[in-house]
């Protein structure tokens, strides 16, 4: 019984053993929960790959947007992501820590400078660096998970965009030459390049009223150079003449026909065979890597023709002096010798630029000698006093003003954009005396080092039968300004190219008359300790007034000079030509 039993169960046995139906059901019944926690976890894995790359999407639309409101940054960035759907947006300010929750997204927002030519690609944006150019947008939120959210840890999407701007401005220093003197200017235009200039007011007024594109110039220059490719930074890179430098500008298309001709009179004339450096005479910083040939899309690069040619006959000189003997042409004088040295101008940085926030233009050094005599007329004083001459031995000197690109904004779009210009006269140092540097050249010339001044010989009287009596004196004038005005160029003054003008303070009349004011005379009569008071009276009033008597003439001639060198003795005049706040891209 028992046997037959156990034959029962084994032949059961093996009859289950063989058969294999619905083992796929037992199987799928034991593998069903993992396969749905796998799924579960691909599902939720998948949303959040997807979810952070929307959330990329979002930053890099955040951070552009931003970059194009660098004065509102943080609104920008929670306006454009709430926009696009973004929960709970939250601003992370300094020294805080919020930390990412379901519903709140936690974004930074650093602004700061980019500086696309810095080799090592993790130190180009510079956070918190002055002025601001660029915008770094740093976003942490929880994803939304569906089915996996008791089986992976709770994870946190980060990503991170940076955006900047290229704004970009055309801006000059220099001095606006308004009353023209043919005749100086083509003295002192003769001694800079070599030759002999001579050009008519009207050749002057045309090249004053004139603009020359910067683009086109450099085109026409490569041309000179035989430069057959190549970008704008290659053209800057080689040196020209001065000749050169006018054949070119003569060429700019677009230039009236009067200016074209003076120029290229000019080039014809000119002697000097000085190479100049291009990168002295413009700075053209990003736009210098396009082709030539191209054009920046909407800024403007024009120059002024005078200035340009003024700056290249500076930098033609070198720091040569440049003397001139003007004779008796200047009305109230008999005899005029005047004396010019010119500094170096600061390394990178010429008169006109095309460059970004932060660059700075500047005007150069500028020394002159001014020794001349006065006609005197009715030499009869009373007490039996003779005036037998009267002499204007002035020097003045001119530290370089400057202009710094400080702002370029577009609140409301291109139609509303504003450059800020912070600008700079020069200092100067007017003084009736004698210098240490008189007969020296070399010493004049030298910037290193400061000249000295005492009492010079401002007249000479005949007192009856005595030797002829030296009347000396000295009268000095500082004009200084330490602090930079801000200047506001908008759409309308850019695109008719006005001239802004900053000036001293202290300046408020003719600049000899100022001198005069201060002007103390002695008298000494053979080293003789002697009340000389009461010759004093009689002898002062009438050099006083021959004095005054010139000093427009003379005002009118430093102007003049000082104007066509590119610098003023207490303003400096500012132009934007073009500007344009860029377009806002991302970068590494």
């Amino acid at each position: 019984m028992l046997r037959r039993a156990c034959k029962g169960i084994g032949r059961l046995a093996r009859s289950l053993s063989s058969d294999r139906r619905a083992n796929f059901a037992v199987m799928t019944a034991l593998s069903a929960p993992v396969a749905l926690a796998l799924a579960a976890v691909a599902i939720d894995e998948a949303s959040i790959f997807t979810e952070r790359r929307e959330a990329q999407a979002m930053v890099d639309l955040a951070a552009i947007t931003a970059a194009s409101n660098i004065s509102n940054v943080n609104t920008a960035v929670v306006t454009t992501l709430t926009d696009n759907g973004m929960p709970g947006v939250v601003v992370q300010g300094t020294g805080q820590t919020i930390p990412a929750a379901v519903g709140k997204t936690v974004v930074t927002v650093t602004p700061g400078q980019y500086l696309a030519s810095n080799s090592n690609v993790g130190q180009r944006f510079q956070a918190g660096v002055t002025p601001y150019n660029a915008v770094r947008v740093t976003l942490a939120k929880i994803p939304n998970r569906y089915f996996a959210s008791s089986l992976i840890p709770t994870p946190v999407i980060g990503t991170q965009a940076t955006a900047a701007i290229t704004p970009m401005a055309t801006f000059s220093v220099g001095s606006r030459l308004l009353s023209l003197n043919g005749g100086i200017l083509n003295s002192l235009l003769s001694k800079l390049i070599g030759g002999n200039i001579s050009l008519s007011v009207m050749d002057y007024n045309a090249l004053v009223s004139a603009d020359v594109d910067v683009l086109s110039f450099m085109s026409a220059l490569a041309t000179q150079l035989n430069l057959t490719a190549g970008t704008y930074s290659d053209v800057l890179a080689s040196k020209a003449t001065i000749g050169q430098i006018a054949t070119a500008m003569a060429n700019v298309p677009g230039l009236d026909g009067t200016s074209a001709l003076a120029l290229q009179t000019i080039a014809n004339k000119a002697t000097s065979t000085v190479k100049i450096p291009l990168s002295a005479l413009v700075d053209l910083g990003g736009v210098g890597s396009l082709a030539v040939g191209q054009r920046p899309p909407g800024l403007g690069v024009a120059a002024s023709a005078i200035g340009m040619l003024n700056a290249g006959a500076v930098l033609a000189n070198g720091t040569n002096q440049v003397s001139l003997d003007l004779g008796a042409t200047i009305p109230g004088l008999t005899n005029t010798q005047l004396l010019i040295a010119i500094g170096q101008p600061m390394q990178s940085s010429p008169w006109l630029a095309i460059d970004q926030v932060g660059t700075t233009v500047r005007t150069a050094q500028t020394r002159i000698k001014l020794t001349a005599s006065v006609t005197v007329g009715n030499s009869g004083l009373s007490g039996g006093v003779s005036l037998v001459s009267v002499s204007l031995p002035l020097s003045v000197e001119v530290a370089y003003a400057q202009a710094t690109l400080t702002g370029i904004t577009c609140p409301n779009g291109p139609s509303s954009i504003q450059v800020s210009i912070a600008a700079q006269p020069g200092i100067a140092a007017l003084r009736l005396a004698t210098s240490n540097t008189d007969g020296n050249p070399t010493a004049f010339a030298d910037f290193t080092r400061p000249q000295t001044f005492s009492n010079a010989q401002i007249a000479a009287i005949q007192l009856l039968l005595l030797p002829v009596l030296s009347v000396n004196g000295s009268a000095a004038v500082n004009i200084t300004n330490n602090s930079p005005q801000t200047l506001t160029f908008n759409a309308t003054d850019i695109a008719n190219k006005t001239t802004k003008t900053v000036s001293t303070r202290n300046i408020t009349q003719s600049l000899t008359s100022s001198l005069l004011t201060s002007l103390q005379l002695t008298i000494n009569l053979l080293g003789l300790p002697l009340d000389l008071t009461a010759l004093l009276n009689i002898v002062t009033p009438p050099v006083v007034a021959l004095l005054n008597g010139v000093t427009a003439p003379v005002d009118n001639l430093l102007y003049n000079l000082l104007s066509a060198l590119g610098v003023s003795v207490g303003s400096a005049d500012v132009r934007v030509t073009g500007a344009t706040c860029g377009r806002a891209v991302l970068v590494q």
